[in-house]
């Protein structure tokens, strides 16, 4: 079972909430103390749902957790045709993990990866091998493990599915989290860089087995915004 470590708020009226058709961070904080994304990305304590009703919720996280990411990525996850938000929030003593948040709270989530300053940055949410599940992608330890994970929900817990040592996506500091996910017509692909940022690669996901495609050397952000394009097949 999932211990709750926050709360959740109704923001507005009226009550009869439905789907997330928004999501932000909100109520910025220090408490932390990690940043892998430099000085300009905040940690927040708090996630803001708009519904589609427009009533609004506010979930906020325990004083020894905060919501470490740059974006808020909404999918969904549960197959109940309503968004859910994604996103990665890091404990003060455990880590960081992946959240599956609903209109009601925590839906899902990863282990705590187990040790302060320890961060997930994912690429993104979709149904990677066209058999109607979403997963999530992420790089665990983009800047020391350099491994892709591929979650799915199952029930409470978000399970690891498949993995991929030598890749990563994030550079310590930078604001962005690279790549992505990308369909150029042959399904979908992730786009990331070797793991040490040499070049890029497409991974693909067919049966639970990772596929790594090699797509040539250099791993600027103008090459990964031709890869997401599919201007480098």
């Amino acid at each position: 079972m999932i211990r709750a470590c926050f709360l959740v708020f109704l923001l507005s009226s009226p009550a009869y909430a439905q789907g997330i058709q928004s999501a932000r961070f909100t109520e910025p904080t220090g408490r932390y103390g990690h940043h892998p994304m430099g000085p300009t990305v905040s940690d927040h304590g708090a996630l803001e749902l708009t519904l589609d009703d427009g009533t609004r919720r506010l979930i906020r996280l325990s004083n020894s957790r905060v919501f470490e990411d740059n974006a808020v990525r909404l999918a969904d996850v549960t197959g109940d045709g309503w968004f859910e938000a994604v996103v990665v929030e890091s404990d003060q003593n455990q880590g960081a993990r992946v959240s599956v948040y609903g209109v009601d709270g925590l839906i899902a989530a990863s282990p705590f990866i187990g040790r302060r300053n320890r961060w997930f940055a994912v690429s993104g949410v979709g149904d990677l091998d066209g058999d109607g599940r979403v997963e999530i992608v992420a790089v665990d330890r983009p800047h020391l493990r350099r491994t892709l994970v591929i979650w799915r929900r199952e029930g409470e817990r978000l399970v690891p599915v498949a993995e991929m040592a030598g890749v990563t996506n994030h550079r310590f500091n930078d604001a962005d989290i690279r790549g992505g996910l990308r369909d150029c017509g042959a399904g979908s692909e992730i786009i990331l860089a070797r793991a040490d940022w040499s070049g890029l690669v497409a991974v693909q996901m067919q049966d639970g087995v990772l596929a790594r495609r090699d797509l040539g050397d250099g791993a600027s952000p103008e090459r990964f915004a031709q890869a997401m394009a599919c201007q480098i097949p």
